[in-house]
């Protein structure tokens, strides 16, 4: 296929990350790529994984996906790092995580900045999924970055969500709180092995037990710990597993996607829009005489905006 390296679809993994920095680095054939790729997505499960800094995440993840390939199938993950405010780059790249799976074709990692994106996520998070996906990954693992209660992002593309908590780390208290703790389809108390997790697991059953009466799915509480051989993971898995054929059974599953691929449209149409706005600001004449004008307040700006926006419609009907 024109744009996509030869190899990609023989399983070549530096063609994957070749065909991911394509998309991350928004090269002009991105958009080429990705509806070439499209036909090939939606068999991957994605799996989001979420908590507050120092939750043990990676090391959960590395677990997990210990446990998956176990079972002889495929799993791709996307960690997302804090961005270097120098270089743009991930602080955390994924040759110093998960050094054990390094020379295994059946893993594939890669660290990705946030670039000053919030909400966890990088802008081009969901179409590295996609490229994954295509790929033909069974499993997708998204590791968000780890910035508490506004970590919210993952639930718009993870079919399930582990949100990862650890005693003594202040979230008995945060279990309390709305916010992050309501996007949870399971809770990992992770380093179970210290004291409080028995609290902790206490606290959040508790708080599942006062809205256990609205929720159409409790999520599981399972107690973790990723030293040694890893306490409660292959029960973790099972959980994720538990959730996965609840949302087939109820059809749940193909109707989040659906509500997902109608989103994300509405998302590329509002990009794709505020990119005609930025090219129309650009350009010098009319616009920047208009943003002048509201900067002495001769006009207020609900009106240089509809201005603004009637000259792009009117540009677009020439074309």
């Amino acid at each position: 296929m024109a744009g996509i390296p030869q190899g990609f679809w023989a399983g070549e993994h530096r063609m994957l990350a070749r065909v991911i920095s394509l998309v991350e680095d928004d090269m002009p054939n991105k958009e080429e790529v990705l509806r070439e790729l499209y036909p090939h997505t939606g068999r991957a499960y994605i799996l989001g994984i979420t908590g507050s800094p120092g939750a043990g995440k990676s090391s959960l993840v590395d677990s997990i996906m210990r446990e998956i390939r176990k079972r002889n199938q495929t799993v791709g993950v996307i960690a997302v790092d804090p961005s270097s405010p120098f270089s743009g780059g991930a602080f955390l790249g994924d040759r110093i995580r998960m050094n054990e799976h390094a020379m295994d074709e059946g893993v594939f990692v890669r660290s990705m900045a946030t670039r000053g994106s919030l909400g966890g996520l990088a802008k081009t998070t969901k179409e590295v999924v996609k490229v994954m996906d295509a790929f033909g990954i069974d499993w997708i693992i998204i590791e968000t970055v780890g910035v508490g209660q506004s970590e919210l992002d993952i639930m718009y593309i993870a079919d399930t969500t582990v949100v990862v908590l650890t005693p003594g780390a202040g979230d008995s208290i945060q279990s309390m709180k709305a916010g992050i703790m309501e996007i949870a389809d399971v809770f990992a108390i992770n380093k179970c092995d210290m004291p409080g997790a028995d609290t902790l697991s206490l606290e959040v059953n508790l708080m599942l037990d006062m809205q256990d009466d609205h929720i159409k799915w409790r999520p599981p509480v399972k107690l973790t710990a990723t030293i040694n051989k890893g306490e409660g993971i292959t029960e973790l898995l099972e959980a994720i597993e538990t959730h996965r054929n609840y949302l087939n059974e109820k059809g749940f599953f193909a109707e989040r996607r659906r509500e997902r691929t109608k989103n994300e449209t509405l998302d590329i149409v509002n990009y794709q829009w505020q990119r005609l706005v930025r090219e129309e600001v650009n350009r010098p004449g009319r616009v920047s005489e208009l943003l002048e004008k509201v900067a002495v307040r001769e006009i207020d700006p609900y009106t240089a905006s509809d201005s603004i926006i009637n000259w792009i419609i009117a540009d677009l009907k020439k074309v």
